[in-house]
Formats: structure tokens, sequence, C-alpha cells
């Protein structure tokens, strides 16, 4: 199957391309420009793509990539294995696996979709209440595992993705084989005003949150998180330029030109629907209101985690360590990869994929 044309199905065709703003014109983006965008990065996938909506009951749809290895001589061998599924975090999409779904397709089959109010998914209004917006997420990645007839699979989740990869583990228990958290939000519980010393000495080994995360905290009190890339209307892509040049740095041997921010930027000047479910659950961009940590303890014994964490990130690795504590005995580990910050699978994608793959063969 060629890859260039495997993100056109015909059911792509009925998507909407309307634009949330009071003039058409005034936000240089539509559901049309950011399927071309992503063809052209899916376009360097060298395995079979299979990339289309799966219609929920409810008629919502989830954009959905499917990736088996073209040149395994037994491909029964590869249906036999546990696939793995991934789930993207805040504010990205199925195309920002671009280094890690080649070699993770290797050996087994490998799902990646867009979450719901993200990316290319439908786009619904989501509760104001933290646990009912949680439960949305949740229940669509349920109702999108019964509709591919998924028995069972190794969850991946980054970022707001292992927040609800490990709510999605503790609702389905028996659907997870091994739970593969990478740099996962809404650990910790938000700090008391009045911190320790030592609290205090923590916090500054951490490293400082990125200037785009803290122009999000300051006005995800007051707005959608994004608010600030759809107002600035047509000088949103050069805004998303500036705060992430980063994205254009991690992808560059693939992409000397602006593909990957003009994706973010494309994935994000939409409708808000995601991000107003996670607005709904935040605190503040930092913290949950409903941290994980204090749930963690309701997964199975039996269930393998494994938390993989960047060296230089802004997220506190320390959380990884609690839920070791929390687990006891059971199996779950902690990981650092050197070199790498908070999007962790592009920053270091040999050594993630690398050890992706080894969890995933110590499943089967």
């Amino acid at each position: 199957m060629d890859p260039a044309t495997a993100t056109i199905p015909t059911d792509c065709e009925a998507e909407s391309s309307s634009v949330w703003s009071w003039w058409p014109s005034w936000r240089p983006t539509s559901m049309s420009l950011l399927k071309t965008t992503e063809s052209k990065i899916l376009a360097c996938i060298q395995n079979d793509l299979w990339a289309r909506f799966v219609t929920l009951p409810n008629q919502d749809r989830i954009w959905t990539l499917t990736l088996t290895n073209k040149m395994l001589r037994k491909p029964a061998e590869q249906a036999r294995k546990t696939p793995l599924v991934m789930v993207h975090g805040f504010g990205g999409g199925v195309g920002l696996w671009v280094r890690n779904l080649d070699a993770l397709s290797r050996w087994r089959p490998v799902y990646a979709f867009d979450l719901l109010g993200f990316g290319r998914s439908s786009r619904p209004s989501f509760p104001s209440d933290a646990a009912k917006a949680e439960e949305q997420f949740v229940d669509s990645i349920e109702q999108w595992r019964q509709s591919l007839g998924l028995e069972n699979m190794i969850l991946l989740g980054h970022s707001l993705g292992g927040y609800l990869a490990t709510s999605y583990a503790i609702q389905y228990p028996s659907r997870v084989s091994h739970l593969i958290l990478v740099d996962p939000w809404g650990f910790p519980e938000r700090p008391q005003n009045q911190q320790s010393q030592n609290q205090k000495s923590e916090e500054v080994k951490r490293q400082s949150p990125p200037r785009w995360v803290k122009a999000v905290a300051n006005i995800v009190s007051y707005f959608n998180p994004l608010a600030v890339i759809r107002a600035a209307g047509p000088w949103g892509p050069g805004l998303v330029n500036r705060f992430r040049p980063d994205f254009k740095r991690k992808f560059e041997d693939l992409f000397d030109d602006d593909t990957m921010t003009q994706y973010i930027y494309h994935c994000n000047a939409q409708t808000p629907s995601g991000e107003v479910g996670f607005r709904a659950m935040t605190v503040s961009l930092g913290w949950a209101k409903r941290p994980m940590l204090q749930r963690v303890h309701l997964l199975p014994p039996s269930m393998p985690v494994t938390m993989v964490y960047g060296a230089q990130s802004w997220v506190d690795s320390s959380s990884g360590d609690e839920v070791v504590q929390i687990r006891s005995e059971a199996n779950t580990k902690v990981l650092l990869i050197n070199g790498a910050s908070h999007h962790v699978y592009a920053d270091q994608p040999e050594e993630f994929n690398r050890v992706v793959e080894y969890i995933c063969e110590s499943v089967n």
C-alpha cells in the first residue's frame, strides 16, 4: 500500500472543513489543510499503513492509523503478537509518531489514533466536570477498541495520553497487557502554597518549564489553553513557530521546512473540543483536579507498568518513583532517557524505540 495514498480513504471526503471563526478567512486553517499536512508527514512511513476513521456507536469518529510490516515473511506471526496502541499528548496527533511507527511495527501491529477532540477526530462538546470529561475520553477509547475488535493491547500514552491510558487501564484492566507511560501528565498532587525548604530544593533541581508552557499557564484559567493560537488569526502559524521552534528542530532531518509546526498549528487552530475537556480536568496546566497518584493503586498488581521519562524533561520523574512505592511488589519500572526532554519519542527516537520494543517483546 502506498503510504502517500493510504491517508485518503473514501470516507474521509465527508469530513467537515468548517472553521470556528467570525470570518472564514481570519484563520488560515481547515480540516483539509490539516489532512494535506498530515499526508506529507505520513508519506515518510515505509511499512504498510492503513489510515481511516473508526466510527463509534454515537457517530463520533476517531482518526486511526494501523501499521504492519510488509517485509515480514510470516505475517501470521505478527498477527499473533499483542498490538501496540499509542496515545498522543495534549495538542498532538498521530503525525508526531512519525519517527517511531516504522520501528515499532516491525514485529507486531501498531495502532495510533487521534484522541477525541484532537487532530482529525470528531470534536464534540465536553462537560465542565473533571470526572465526566475524563470519562468521555476513556469511554471513546473503549468504544474505539470494541469497534476494532482488539481483545487486548500494550497501551502506551504520552503526557495527557499517559493520564488517560492509566484511567483506561484502571477501568478496563483485562484489555491491557502492559501499560507504558511516557512523561505522563497529571500524576502528582498540587503542592500547598507553603512549601517546605526541601520541596523548594527539589523544584530547583527540576528543569524549568519551557516558555510555551508558562505562556499557556498564564491564560488557562481564563480561556481554553490554545485560544491564543486561534485569536492570532493569520499570525497563528508564526506564533507556533515562535513558541515551538523545537518541533522544527526535532524533525529537521525529515523536513527542511515548517511541516511539523504547520501540523501543530492545524491540529490546534480548529474548533476547540478536546482542549475544553482538558481544561475541565485541570487546576492549572501542571496539575490535575483528580491526580492519578491518588488512583494508581487501583491498577491490578498483575499489570506491568513502565514509566519512561526524558532526563531533561520539565515533568518531574519523582512521580514514577512514587508509583513504584504505591504499587509495592507489583511489576513497576521507571526509566530515564538521557538527552530527552518532554517529547522523548522525538528527542531520542532510537533509544525510545529500543526501550518500547524491548517492553513489547516481554509481553510476547
